[in-house]
This record gives structure tokens, sequence and C-alpha cells, in this order.
């Protein structure tokens, strides 16, 4: 009998924010340690970020999106989906290291979480504007868990509130981002570590046409395309 054919998990939508600081050519990167018993990468040092929930489609602030931002995350998504995306990593901000990253304003998001409770109570909305998108990535189709994760990089210095240590992620820290590869991380950390070290000696200025790598592999290869 032949073997069947087993189909690949859908990928679900997941955001990742990148939270840089300091100089152009030795920024610190805001990162935290998976507990060693989570079914998904334990023990692994990752950036704050997770899947994308129904509610985050409800996401209403004053600081949107830049337009170029938009444009960019739009080549493979729509809007709805790219103004989520840009939520969720900074709700999962919230939720996994206390820090906000907000502006004056009202959340008028027609949803109830932690993370709105916390951007009203400082009086501040959420600042989607201060995101720009870094790169995306695609677990393999032979994971059992997958993810299709849109990479945001901001500046840490505009951040507010105090980090705090949580279920989701220990050890929360600034650390070196020339440092992070030698501590444990998966191996696409390793190809956002490169694209973030890159974004931030450039600082590149606001440009839809701007190239975007996207990441996968496969049993065999490493796979790089890029969204043009």
């Amino acid at each position: 009998m032949p073997e069947e054919t087993k189909i690949p998990a859908e990928p679900r939508d997941a955001a990742s924010l990148v939270m840089l600081k300091g100089t152009p050519d030795d920024p610190e990167v805001l990162v935290g340690r998976r507990p060693k018993t989570a079914r998904f990468m334990p023990s692994v040092w990752v950036f704050p970020g997770g899947g994308v929930e129904e509610a985050d489609f409800q996401i209403q602030t004053p600081h949107s999106l830049r337009e170029d931002v938009l444009a960019r995350l739009t080549r493979t998504t729509v809007p709805e989906l790219a103004h989520a995306l840009a939520w969720t990593a900074l709700r999962e901000m919230r939720e996994e290291t206390g820090l906000l990253f907000g502006k004056e304003g009202d959340d008028n998001s027609p949803t109830a979480s932690e993370a709105h409770d916390a951007y009203r109570n400082a009086g501040l909305a959420p600042n989607l504007t201060a995101l720009d998108y870094l790169m995306r990535a695609c677990t393999p189709e032979y994971q059992p868990i997958r993810f299709n994760t849109r990479f945001f990089v901001a500046d840490g210095t505009h951040a507010s509130g105090n980090i705090w240590q949580t279920s989701e992620l220990e050890e929360i820290c600034w650390v070196r981002l020339n440092e992070l590869p030698d501590m444990k991380i998966a191996g696409i950390t390793g190809i956002v570590i490169e694209q973030a070290q890159q974004y931030w000696r450039t600082q590149p200025s606001p440009d839809p046409g701007r190239t975007v790598m996207f990441f996968s592999a496969d049993m065999d290869h490493n796979r790089i395309w890029h969204e043009e």
C-alpha cells in the first residue's frame, strides 16, 4: 500500500515585533525566553509576538499604519488583515512584556481586552504609525504547528510602561543584537537579526516600493523570495 500523503497544516497568520534601541552599529533588542514546557519552540529566545485573533480585526486607532507600510503589507494580504497584524504585534508586546506603543488619543476599538484597557488607562491609543514592515517568514510545511509571520520593527525608545515577567516569556530583557546569535534561538531568528541589523544601520526612508524578504524552507533547503 502506498503511504498516505500528509496534508500540511494551514499556517496561522501571526505578527512579531523587533524593538530596537541604541547606536546604528550596536543596537539592543528586546527578547524573552520561551518556557521549557512550551509546546512550540521551548527554551528558545524570541521576539514578542503571536497569532492573530478574531478581535484584532476590530482595531480602531487614530494612529494608523503609514501608507508605505500598508502598501508593502498588502502585496500579500488585504488591508483589514494588515491592520490586524500590526495590532497583534502591539497587543502581544503588551501581554508578553508589559510595554505599550502608544500616542495620545482615543482607542475606539469596539472590543475589550487587557491590552486595550492598558492603553485606555494610560490615555493612549495604539500607535501603528510607529511600526515598519521588516520581513515575512512561514514555518515549513513539514512542521505540525505553522505560522505565516510578519515581522515589524520599531524604535524601542518610544515604548512606555514597565517590563514584567509572564508565563509566556521568561527573562525578558534587552540584549545586544550582535550577541543574540550566541544564545539559543530558532533558525529564522538568525535571518531576522540580519535584516534588523541592516535596517537599523541604514534607517531606510518610507518607500512603498521597498523590497521585503520572504523566508521559508523545506526538508532540504532554506528558500528566500522577495515581495516586490
